[in-house]
């Protein structure tokens, strides 16, 4: 089997082959990690399907020591957030919700409206450290962001959700 860095290597020597096998082997975790990000199953396939497309655009100057998967996370988490954004401004909240979950593990109403209160940003970093077990400095290389940053959006997460379903409680 080859490995991404041979797929990298076929596809920035022309192969459109290895980038469909780059996109088959893929696109399941960079389609959840849209999903996550966006609790929308449209929104998850135009980002990640964006992903792709920027990734073929952009696979000249990767660095084919570093791990792929990573990279295609970041444009499509990336691509979420900016999706959602864009969304909010056009549609209101609630007429663009659909019913969030995660795949694995399954989440129950609560915790599914409880994810979907978060801000996609927030929604990215759960995502990632419980779902997908990035550590914190992994997450901040996936997101360009600064590992301070990281704990904060995890820990501010945390205590949203934990707000959310205690409120719930009540």
């Amino acid at each position: 089997m080859e490995t991404d860095a041979d797929l990298v290597l076929a596809a920035q020597r022309g192969s459109r082959e290895a980038l469909g096998l780059i996109f088959d082997r893929h696109w399941p975790r960079v389609w959840r990690a849209a999903y996550s990000t966006t609790g929308d199953r449209e929104l998850a396939s135009d980002a990640a399907q964006d992903a792709f497309l920027r990734a073929a655009s952009a696979l000249r100057r990767f660095d084919r020591r570093r791990p792929l998967e990573p990279w295609l996370v970041r444009i499509a988490v990336n691509r979420a957030i900016d999706l959602v954004r864009k969304r909010r401004r056009l549609v209101p909240a609630e007429e663009a919700r659909e019913p969030f979950g995660f795949d694995d593990p399954p989440a129950d109403e609560e915790l599914s409206a409880a994810l979907q209160a978060l801000r996609p940003e927030r929604r990215a970093v759960i995502a990632l450290h419980y779902w997908f077990d990035y550590t914190t400095p992994e997450i901040a290389e996936v997101l360009g962001a600064p590992v301070g940053t990281v704990n904060s959006r995890l820990a501010r997460a945390l205590r949203d959700l934990r707000l959310h379903l205690e409120v719930r409680d009540v």
